[in-house]
């Protein structure tokens, strides 16, 4: 934060090494003058946003980033873009960041919902619009960190979002999903919506189900011209930073997280989850579904595949500068971050 400039009358002095007629000049120190290092500089790019895949380590850069931002001066602020960290009650299945991670850098937008409350991404982009509004109007600077596409895209730009849907379907379409498995339910899909179907893998249970609820309210249309999602223009000028790793290394952590998790107490966190009632929106945390039933090897490979989607999103994303981190620490990863943040 910017500190003041008035000096007091009692403010220390020091020995000038430039020599006066009667010797060397006693010049007052005022500590209450904001050196280069703590004066926020005027930023040409308001927002730093960074998105990547399930376990590339988005919260430790968040974190580091954030660290070297205080030397300049700045006070950050963390504002999550994921769908499932919403959720208290769910934080370590959805990897929310823990309370070492709170404690170093503040963070917005996570469990704040009940387990059993709806939630959609048109809600989501008025918090987060929110959010990043009032840390600027503070003086602060908005770190919006996610790995949730179109959460991302909905903090950083104006979507025109679909309506939820009616009470009850997205419910009746996970049973049906879970009754069935996705393959059924993508060709359901097709039959229905060929263009929309060959737009989504027969895996991704996420988008069959919400294009099937589209399609029940009468929702699902082909786009015209080119998609908002890929819009270059955002409410802020925001440098939007894409974490990446090397395909293998990012599986082992990915498994090692999984592990983790089950040594932190996950499947009863699930089961507390499940015995509150989880909506149908807090069901689709990666996950859920295969800790009831304890299949921890299906739970591995539906996240590997979502992190591969996830890159694909990454790809997608005007004007993203791609990090490698595959042997880079937290830390300097975050200084390439801040390096490029500064240069703008």
């Amino acid at each position: 934060m910017r500190r003041s400039s008035c000096a007091g009358p009692h403010a220390p002095v020091r020995r000038s090494s430039r020599a006066g007629p009667h010797g060397p000049a006693l010049v007052r120190v005022d500590h209450t003058r904001p050196s280069p290092h703590d004066t926020p500089r005027v930023a040409a790019l308001e927002v730093i946003a960074l998105f990547g895949p399930t376990g590339v380590g988005k919260t430790e850069v968040a974190v580091a980033v954030a660290r070297r931002l205080r030397v300049l001066g700045e006070d950050p602020v963390a504002i999550s873009a994921d769908a499932l960290q919403v959720y208290s009650g769910l934080e370590i299945l959805t990897g929310a960041a823990d309370a070492t991670h709170r404690a170093a850098l503040e963070h917005r937008l996570l469990s704040f919902l009940p387990v059993d409350a709806g939630f959609s991404a048109g809600h989501y982009a008025e918090l987060a619009h929110a959010e990043i509004d009032d840390a600027l109007a503070a003086g602060r600077r908005p770190l919006v960190v996610g790995g949730t596409g179109l959460y991302l895209r909905a903090a950083l730009t104006e979507l025109s979002l679909r309506p939820p849907p009616a009470e009850g379907v997205r419910a009746r379409w996970i049973a049906e999903l879970q009754a069935r498995g996705p393959a059924a339910l993508h060709a359901v899909l097709a039959q229905r919506a060929p263009w929309a179907a060959a737009k989504i893998a027969p895996t991704d249970r996420q988008r069959i189900v919400r294009a099937l609820e589209l399609s029940d309210g009468g929702e699902l249309e082909p786009p015209e011209g080119e998609s908002q999602l890929w819009t270059a223009q955002t409410r802020r000028p925001t440098l939007l930073v894409g974490l990446t790793m090397e395909r293998q290394a990012l599986y082992a952590r990915i498994d090692d997280r999984v592990d983790a998790m089950l040594v932190a107490g996950v499947r009863d966190e699930v089961r507390r989850a499940h015995a509150a009632g989880a909506s149908g929106t807090a069901r689709r945390a990666l996950g859920f579904d295969e800790l009831l039933v304890d299949d921890i090897e299906t739970m591995k490979r539906r996240t590997r595949q979502y992190a591969r989607r996830q890159l694909t999103w990454m790809r997608k994303l005007a004007g993203a500068r791609v990090l490698d981190v595959t042997e880079r620490s937290p830390d300097d990863a975050a200084g390439e971050v801040v390096r490029w943040w500064t240069a703008a």
